[in-house]
């Protein structure tokens, strides 16, 4: 993928300034920028691609308990499988940057759509644990190597939209999220009741979405190396150095370890208390959808700030609140935790935005991005393991969400720091 808004374009390529007299008089006026259609089926391709980037996990803690009785696992071991995600995404994530440079993002985002496509329906047919985790881990990384590149595509392709199209498919990603929880376990229940059917049929959404990256990825890989060559080289970014960049990953990495401990474990925290099944699905949903709009107005009114750190405890605010009433009263303002908590989560979509934001050039967001998320996802990895091993040996919920509480604090501070007025480069 490269950044074809700097470069002159003709009908047959790029125009070099040192090409014959002639053939510069004969070639048609030169334009910048990418076609229109081509912004429109990069603009589609994100929002079908993020649409695909949680049902994989939100389908999953709709029908947890289904999973774990058909697959005989304990606490301890549901609380693993709500930690490969982050764990994937650490991993596979570093190879994203790498990975672009070579094949071009969207070669890199279509082979994650097909790996998610082949993982979700490779998991629910395989017997056992060991090989329902490595299906897992298939559609993961699928999802984390597209989780890394979406600030890049958006850098590249959307270069003074920065704001409005991390907003877009931050909103597509929320209403992917959402929709799975929402809808599952009626799925499931229309399908005859198997957990495997419920958790399959998302492979649908996620071949749908493998369609205008096999379009823009000819595109990208066929001029992106020439057109690379043909800039100059920026300076190396140690990236390290950067306050700014770790205070950005570890913000990133505790909003990501609130976020999948909700997706993993908060409809098993209303069951608990008594609602049903098909009720906590819907407020799994109702949280995931508050980012449906929030995520297209936060990042826009970020991108309007000079510092993001009245946003940041404005949601760390709604965060504390949820898990104090999910501590005292679960069940009977389950509606309004869940709504509070949905807010909450909307740090994910800042995290994106300050991640265009605090870096001055696209190879410094791509770096900052591979980096703010690997190691954000790696800080993130405890924590659905370590809910469920406390759900587990302390017989309820009291203790994991003190925790849940406890770690919005940190999150709060890193975001604050994260949200100040710089950028990598001047730091590394």
């Amino acid at each position: 993928m490269r950044d074809e808004e700097t470069t002159p374009q003709t009908a047959t390529g790029t125009l070099s300034p040192g090409a014959p007299a002639a053939t510069r008089a004969d070639a048609p006026a030169p334009r910048t920028g990418p076609a229109p259609w081509t912004l429109r089926l990069v603009a589609i391709g994100l929002v079908l691609t993020a649409l695909n980037l949680r049902p994989a996990i939100t389908s999953l803690g709709a029908l947890l308990e289904e999973v774990r009785d058909g697959l005989h696992m304990s606490g301890s071991v549901a609380g693993v499988l709500g930690s490969v995600p982050p764990l994937c995404f650490a991993v596979f994530g570093v190879m994203a940057p790498r990975l672009a440079r070579r094949f071009g993002a969207g070669a890199v985002v279509c082979a994650g759509m097909v790996a998610i496509t082949a993982g979700l329906v490779i998991r629910p047919l395989i017997g056992g644990t060991a090989g329902f985790l490595a299906a897992s881990a298939l559609a993961l990384m699928g999802i984390a190597v597209s989780n890394v590149l979406m600030p890049v595509i958006v850098k590249r392709w959307f270069p003074d939209r920065v704001g409005s199209m991390t907003g877009l498919y931050s909103m597509a990603l929320a209403l992917g999220t959402s929709l799975a929880a929402a809808v599952t376990v009626p799925l499931t229940d229309a399908m005859g009741g198997s957990w495997k059917a419920g958790l399959g049929v998302w492979a649908v959404l996620a071949a749908v979405a493998i369609a205008p990256w096999l379009l823009v990825r000819d595109r990208a890989t066929a001029h992106g190396p020439a057109s690379a060559a043909a800039q100059p080289q920026a300076p190396e970014l140690r990236i390290t150095r950067s306050r700014t960049a770790w205070s950005l990953a570890c913000f990133f990495g505790l909003q990501a370890t609130a976020a999948y401990i909700t997706m993993m474990w908060m409809p098993q925290i209303f069951r608990d208390a008594g609602v049903s099944a098909g009720t906590a699905g819907v407020l799994l949903a109702l949280t995931m959808a508050m980012g449906v709009p929030l995520a297209f107005v936060i990042p826009r009114v970020a991108a309007r700030m000079r510092t993001q750190g009245p946003i940041v405890v404005f949601l760390g605010a709604c965060g504390l609140t949820g898990y104090a009433g999910l501590y005292l009263a679960p069940s009977g303002g389950a509606w309004a935790w869940a709504l509070l908590l949905g807010i909450s989560n909307c740090a994910f979509p800042l995290a994106l935005t300050m991640i265009g934001m605090r870096a001055r050039s696209g190879a410094g967001v791509v770096r900052l991005s591979a980096f703010a998320q690997s190691t954000g996802y790696l800080i993130s990895i405890p924590g659905p393991l370590l809910v469920g091993v406390l759900y587990q040996h302390s017989g309820g919920w009291g203790v994991p969400i003190a925790l849940m509480a406890a770690l919005m604090v940190p999150q709060m501070v890193m975001g604050i720091l994260a949200g100040r007025d710089r950028t990598i480069e001047d730091e590394s």
